[in-house]
């Protein structure tokens, strides 16, 4: 053990000891909630603060020192893509088609439990679904017990990769069940669960919903993007300060001021249901301009569930889906007339995307 690490255990052993001089205090247990979410130690900052809540479950002061502890790790995103009615009935028709009696389902990053219930719902005998957030598969596993499931679906707090597929699963899954695809479809870790887990945790013919993913492109116009730039403001020109942008822009589907300005193309596709093996990729498309003005790339995903379903957050007036589409700005504004191509380069190292284009590249004929 080296010196930085010798430091770093006298720490959590001295922590440690604060917390069993804690005993049932809840006020100090909350205390140390927030002392060990700043060291960095989430999952031992939630265990505290649930153990500080369950002491004191009407003492509002001790709800409000643990809330950070309690909630923080958990993403914004569980409480919109629930909402998404058009994901969720394409998820449930794939797993009606996939279950049947007897099925074995594994159900990998749950988060609130809805698509083991799904499956559950669906006749399958019996549902694993983890998550590696502890405070997360701990709230799974109210909602399922509050919708009357917990005879068929075991809900565990790990990443699939550390599931055990005969003490945790009870063997290999008939059918896996997930939705840990991003913006970008990677950013999730999606490549490397299903490496892992198609080999490992499913059944040689076992079924995979999603069965695979397109990252799809097309040459756009954003009408807000000069909206967000920076000009002149008190009669200084603040434009240098513009390269800081953070991009890709996230933009909602339906985004009025998004046009599409040529057909969509297909920038990756990945075979979820092969379990890989997943390498690193580089490919270059060529974007067909239709007329009009173009000032960056239009990205967005496309999840084939099966043989028949299909689910695309693809922009369009009125569009509504819990992704969102990314909206990569061009270096300058180019004017097309129509037929004119745009070359569009893209790159992933499995867990990020990169999309750009050639620098002061001009819309050719």
């Amino acid at each position: 053990m080296n010196e930085k690490d010798g430091r770093s255990a006298k720490l959590r052993a001295g922590f440690e000891a604060l917390v069993a001089q804690a005993g049932d205090d809840a006020r100090t247990l909350a205390a140390l909630s927030v002392t060990a979410l700043k060291a960095g130690q989430a999952d031992r900052g939630y265990q505290l603060a649930r153990r500080a809540r369950e002491l004191a479950p009407d003492n509002a002061e001790i709800a409000s020192l643990t809330h950070r502890p309690f909630t923080g790790l958990v993403p914004d995103w569980h409480f919109s893509i629930v909402r998404d009615d058009t994901r969720n009935q394409a998820y449930e028709a794939a797993l009606k088609r996939a279950v049947g009696p007897g099925t074995r389902v594994l159900d990998i990053g749950t988060g609130t439990g809805i698509l083991s219930m799904m499956a559950a719902r669906a006749g399958a005998a019996h549902v694993t679904a983890c998550d590696m957030n502890p405070a997360v598969a701990d709230a799974a596993v109210d909602v399922i017990a509050r919708n009357g499931l917990s005879d068929r679906i075991r809900v565990i707090s790990k990443r699939s990769d550390a599931l055990d597929v005969d003490a945790d699963m009870g063997g290999q899954a008939d059918v896996l069940v997930s939705e840990i695809v991003s913006n970008d479809m990677l950013g999730e870790h999606a490549l490397a669960a299903m490496a892992d887990a198609v080999p490992r945790l499913v059944k040689p013919q076992g079924r995979v919903i999603p069965a695979a993913g397109q990252v799809r492109i097309a040459a756009a116009w954003w009408g807000g993007l000069e909206r967000r730039r920076m000009g002149e403001t008190s009669g200084f020109d603040l434009s240098p300060f513009n390269r800081l942008d953070r991009t890709p822009v996230h933009l909602k589907a339906g985004d009025a001021d998004l046009v599409l300005r040529g057909p969509a193309q297909d920038l990756f596709d990945f075979d979820f249901a092969s379990g890989g093996p997943y390498r690193d990729e580089r490919t270059t498309v060529a974007l067909t301009c239709e007329g009009g003005p173009v000032n960056g790339l239009a990205q967005w995903i496309r999840l084939q569930m099966d043989e028949e379903g299909v689910y695309e957050n693809a922009p369009a007036a009125g569009a509504k889906s819990c992704w969102a589409v990314l909206f990569y700005p061009l270096p300058e504004t180019l004017y097309a007339t129509g037929g004119q191509v745009l070359t569009v380069h893209g790159a992933h190292d499995r867990t990020r995307l990169r999309i750009w284009t050639d620098t002061a590249q001009r819309v050719d004929n």
